[in-house]
């Protein structure tokens, strides 16, 4: 195996190609495995840089999960159904968080690469694992789509492959109030996250501190570029440089784009990609995760993106046929934006930058975070 500290490494699978929620739910629709085909299309995934994820066994989770738990969704799994005291007392069998045929295969699946990350990045290391980022998964319940906690795995794993101080960055328009849950008052552990306010599960205040390194910033709807570069400049990058951690794990989740339909953000994609090249650099350990992200097109091209940055490559204003191809094959069945996409869906990575007045409330906010710097990081 390459040593990770040689190029970044992906970690991926084909358990996702063909494997969704069901015909109505946002997840749908293909995501890592449209991420895999346009990297290859690119040029930008070559096999020694290729990872297939392990499938955690269900002792492994134990680390977090509840036994009963994992037996419980093992059994969802084999019998295709839930008993009604199953769905009460673990969140399983709902609208959001369905019984599907891999129903506990694809999760451990994403808590294998992340658990396996942590090992691979004892030595330090850059590694890409877009199928993660189930942020909001409980230790003995499903929660908001998410059966397992892939970045609460990722972050425990890393601890016990030497890595003391952990920085948890979280972009998604969502809060990731399971891996709050987790670290919220872990001093070592630095939390910072951007997601919309009034937007479900509704945690994550402006005035939460935790132990002091859990820093939370509720934005508006209607976010744009130039407020996340002041979000990224005055509250991220700061922070991160003063925690000095052993590991950086940033959850990239692509829903806070203006394609999305569960947000009411207006990025685009360039934002994501100055965070995940900002942070290049600043820990020796470097884990990106995917998260969030409910439009085929938008969510592919961000996260293709994501691996260019890894890897410094250029991307380029129009894509090779190759990748528009893998673009042209998808859809968004039951939607409306699936029935008349715009062009450069199709043609490029890359959005329009979308900037903007940095409005008083963001600076506000900012404002109150970081004045606890010096006290409190």
């Amino acid at each position: 195996m390459k040593d990770p500290r040689a190029a970044p490494l992906f970690i991926g699978s084909e358990i996702y190609r063909n494997s969704s929620y069901g015909p109505w739910h946002p997840l749908r629709v293909p995501r890592v495995s449209t991420v895999m085909d346009l990297s290859r299309a690119m040029g930008w995934l070559p096999a020694d840089q290729y990872i297939t994820s392990p499938r955690a066994k269900a002792i492994a989770l134990t680390i977090w999960h509840h036994p009963d738990y994992l037996a419980a969704l093992q059994r969802a799994e084999a019998e295709q159904t839930v008993t009604p005291e199953d769905a009460e007392r673990f969140g399983l069998g709902t609208t959001a968080n369905p019984v599907y045929p891999e129903v506990w295969r694809r999760p451990a699946t994403s808590a294998g690469a992340s658990l396996l990350a942590g090992e691979l990045l004892a030595r330090g290391g850059v590694i890409y694992s877009p199928a993660g980022g189930t942020h909001h998964g409980m230790p003995a319940r499903a929660n908001g789509f998410c059966y397992l906690n892939d970045p609460v795995l990722a972050i425990l794993s890393l601890r016990r492959n030497g890595a003391r101080r952990v920085a948890y960055i979280d972009i998604d328009a969502h809060h990731p109030d399971g891996v709050e849950v987790a670290f919220g008052d872990d001093p070592e552990t630095l939390m910072i996250s951007i997601h919309e306010q009034n937007r479900w599960p509704r945690t994550g205040a402006l005035t939460d501190e935790g132990a002091g390194s859990l820093f939370n910033l509720p934005v508006q709807a209607g976010l744009n570029d130039t407020e996340m570069a002041a979000i990224r400049d005055r509250l991220i990058l700061p922070a991160v440089q003063q925690f000095a951690p052993d590991a950086i794990v940033l959850q990239c989740g692509a829903d806070a784009v203006t394609e999305d339909p569960l947000s009411r953000l207006c990025l685009s994609n360039n934002a994501h990609w100055r965070i995940v090249r900002d942070l290049l650099g600043m820990a020796p350990r470097y884990l990106v995760l995917g998260g969030g992200g409910y439009n085929p097109w938008s969510v592919g091209r961000l996260w293709t993106g994501v691996w260019a940055s890894l890897n410094g490559f250029e991307i380029p204003e129009r894509l090779p046929e190759a990748a528009r191809q893998v673009l042209r094959g998808l859809s968004f069945p039951g939607h409306r934006l699936g029935r008349n996409p715009p062009p450069h869906w199709f043609d490029t990575l890359r959005d329009a930058h979308r900037n903007g007045d940095v409005r008083p409330e963001v600076t506000e906010r900012l404002s109150h975070l970081t004045a606890r710097f010096a006290v409190q990081v």
